[in-house]
């Protein structure tokens, strides 16, 4: 396993961080603990972190404008103001649905936004991927036990997905200016190493970076499924990477401490804190998610 320069960036411990992104606007990266109800923010020149108390579990945001962030939460989506943290709902999502709750996702480069939703107890087959497009939501793959590693290649026409718990990365074609699929998905690869298949992003080259739940590394995949790379992460559950930095050639990697006892955490010196490795590549930044036309 390849060993890279790494730091701490945030030293406090998630139960379960997750959902990174990055603003290169304001050089802010963004991430979870769903757990929690808790939102990171923190700049990376400075290292400066502040935590956010939501009041609700939520995973995933995307970008709306320079004043405005779309949080995907366990019962719907909402529109929050950067300025002051206030939340209004913008669109209910399996709110009628106690067992469920959202987990990973991102935005389309056509600004339309992929969102998974989950058994609260990781129920089998209990949650799905939506999109949501032009202001509605859109059930895309239903049947799904732990929806992962959305993500999108460069140019749009290609997204890919993976379910943690059969550990497959599917591949699916897309339409390049909707962000929506135009055939069924197939399998990218089946990770039959230790470590379960979490967050995923892609970067310039179009390569795949995907978290190994339990494996402690981040594993990167060509377009066709060959692995390229394994990097080390100082904690041995990595749940999702995003590349940050103002030349985005740094991955910040989320990690938690969910379901580890005490002699798990005591073997795991890193285990929920949240990382900068220096990885010796560049990514793409985020696009905007588009509400409407």
């Amino acid at each position: 396993m390849e060993q890279v320069p790494t730091t701490v960036l945030c030293a406090e411990r998630c139960h379960l961080g997750e959902g990174p992104t990055y603003d290169p606007a304001t050089d802010t990266a963004w991430w979870f603990d769903i757990r929690e109800g808790l939102l990171f923010e923190a700049r990376i020149a400075s290292g400066e972190v502040r935590r956010h108390a939501l009041g609700k579990m939520a995973s995933a945001l995307g970008r709306i404008d320079d004043a405005r962030q779309l949080i995907v939460a366990e019962d719907g989506l909402y529109v929050r103001s950067i300025a002051d943290g206030a939340l209004s709902l913008y669109l209910p999502l399996e709110a009628d649905n106690p067992a469920t709750r959202s987990n990973d996702s991102r935005v389309h480069p056509s600004g339309t936004f992929w969102i998974g939703t989950m058994g609260r107890k990781a129920e089998r087959g209990l949650g799905a991927i939506y999109a949501l497009h032009r202001g509605e939501i859109i059930r895309l793959f239903p049947n799904i036990t732990i929806p992962n590693a959305i993500c999108f290649a460069p140019h749009g026409s290609v997204g890919y997905f993976a379910d943690t718990d059969e550990n497959v990365l599917y591949r699916v074609v897309l339409d390049p200016e909707t962000g929506l699929p135009r055939s069924m998905p197939d399998v990218l690869l089946r990770r039959r190493e230790p470590g379960g298949i979490d967050g995923a992003i892609v970067d310039a080259e179009g390569l795949i970076w995907h978290a190994c739940w339990g494996a402690g590394c981040v594993d990167v995949y060509s377009p066709y499924g060959e692995c390229l790379r394994s990097i080390a992460v100082p904690a041995s559950q990595a749940s999702c990477p995003a590349f940050v930095g103002p030349d985005l050639s740094r991955l910040l990697v989320t990690s938690a401490w969910q379901d580890m006892d005490a002699a798990a955490k005591a073997a795991d010196p890193g285990h929920g804190q949240t990382f900068l490795l220096d990885v010796g590549a560049r990514g793409r930044a985020e696009p905007d998610v588009k509400l409407s036309i």
